[in-house]
């Protein structure tokens, strides 16, 4: 029975992340376990973040903390932040698509 309520619960907030996320940028990650990075950002506050792969239970607690966010205070606090042996992480990799938008404002 637990099994189906963790089959059932995902989808449900997939839905709801897909309606609230309106116009939300789609960034592809290199060298990271997440395939994509779809986040949302007005008045250079992160609004919306979700992460497609990856870390899934950690990705999702560091969403819910950076929401709300500055987008310049998220990339001090987290850029160059590496994963394993690798040079980068997705948090890293997150901070270069904030640092993009914000190059393109």
């Amino acid at each position: 029975m637990h099994a189906q309520h963790m089959k059932t619960e995902p989808q449900a907030l997939q839905t709801v992340n897909v309606d609230l996320a309106g116009d939300a940028e789609v960034f592809i990650p290199q060298n990271v376990c997440a395939r994509m990075i779809r986040f949302a950002v007005e008045d250079r506050k992160l609004t919306y973040l979700k992460f497609t792969g990856g870390c899934q239970g950690n990705l999702k607690a560091i969403s819910k903390l950076l929401v709300g966010m500055d987008v310049e205070e998220i990339i001090r606090k987290l850029s160059g932040n590496t994963c394993g042996k690798k040079n980068t992480s997705c948090t890293d990799q997150l901070c270069i698509a904030l640092r993009n938008h914000m190059e393109q404002e």
